[in-house]
């Protein structure tokens, strides 16, 4: 199968133990999970940018005066 380095020292998978290889399994699943769940923390602080961005021009919009008005709503 595959060769795995852990702290430097190299193992293959397909002589580690039942327990080893699970272990290993579920290390890797952790990792897959964490890379997405990174990704789809990027994708929200994206958003969340994009949702300030927009606010900010909206009441931007609405702290200015009108055309034909004489008047700021602040």
């Amino acid at each position: 199968m595959a060769k795995i380095s852990i702290d430097g020292i190299e193992y293959e998978s397909d002589t580690m133990s039942q327990e080893s290889r699970q272990q290993l399994d579920m290390l890797v699943m952790t990792e897959q999970k964490v890379r997405q769940l990174q990704a789809e923390i990027a994708m929200l602080q994206t958003a969340r940018q994009a949702y300030a961005t927009a606010l900010k021009a909206s009441l931007l919009k609405v702290s200015s005066p009108a055309v034909g008005l004489g008047e700021t709503i602040e």
